[in-house]
């Protein structure tokens, strides 16, 4: 068998085209990885489950401008109460007047910088989407198809309706989580941690003085962290456990209060 070789100006020459190459190789490379992620994060299945509908509005029930990556909504929502000082796009989202818990006022959203003295939609579950649907289209939520595609809020309906869960059985007013985290370590470790890392503290949402990790998140609103971790989170790639039992989230829930928190 002949063997290859190259004089040092032929190596120079091909050193020279793969360096060229290299660049156009690793943009087309990125921009495919971009593509398949904007598929997962905005994209609609050809056929869409009803794991997949329900983590979907899931996500629109947090954060409908980022998951639907549309335009912030002008002012304060109008129903936003004056007795609380938020203001801005944040009022227009469902998670900010009924609550992670989707108790509202009755709920984890019952004081704090949050309080607002809405409703929860829990007396919403198991009821018609349509009349959901409506209830997005009054006067008093005002949302509108333009803002809103109509499909994308029959998700939102179809999460209150079949995809919200009542959490007092689960995790108490104090912030404990009925799980078990010997069982939730091997799901994050090689679920989660993929993009959390192993301590949760690859990813911080918060400053060298205020940490945001994982395990902080756990600890300061397990509610929050369970929405999540059942729809994912909006405008991301991140995972939704919405096609796995309750329990399999709740397990996560628990071994996340077990990491880091600073």
């Amino acid at each position: 068998m002949r063997s290859l070789s190259f004089s040092p100006g032929k190596m120079g020459m091909l050193v020279a085209a793969v360096l060229f190459l290299a660049p156009a190789a690793i943009l087309a490379a990125d921009k495919e990885d971009e593509e398949y992620h904007r598929d997962y994060i905005y994209g609609v299945p050809e056929n869409p489950t009803e794991a997949w509908i329900l983590s979907s509005g899931g996500r629109l029930y947090d954060n409908w401008i980022s998951a639907l990556d549309a335009d912030k909504p002008a002012g304060t929502h109008p129903a936003w109460p004056a007795s609380n000082s938020k203001e801005g796009a944040v009022t227009w989202r469902c998670k900010s007047c009924h609550g992670w818990d989707y108790r509202g006022k009755d709920g984890a959203y019952g004081k704090g910088s949050y309080k607002t003295g809405i409703t929860g939609v829990r007396g919403w579950a198991g009821k018609d989407p349509e009349e959901i649907h409506k209830i997005l289209m009054n006067g008093t939520h005002g949302f509108t198809h333009d803002m809103i595609p109509l499909d994308a809020m029959q998700r939102i309906a179809a999460f209150v309706s079949r995809g919200q869960v009542d959490l007092t059985a689960y995790i108490g007013m104090d912030k404990s989580v009925k799980g078990d985290a010997a069982n939730g370590a091997a799901k994050f470790q090689t679920i989660c941690a993929s993009c959390h890392g192993f301590d949760g503290r690859a990813l911080d949402w918060g400053d060298s003085e205020s940490p945001g990790f994982v395990g902080t998140e756990a600890n300061a609103n397990p509610w929050e962290v369970l929405h999540k971790i059942r729809s994912g989170h909006p405008g991301v790639e991140m995972v939704s456990m919405a096609a796995f039992p309750l329990e399999d989230a709740l397990d996560i829930l628990a071994y996340t209060q077990t990491l880091p928190v600073k």
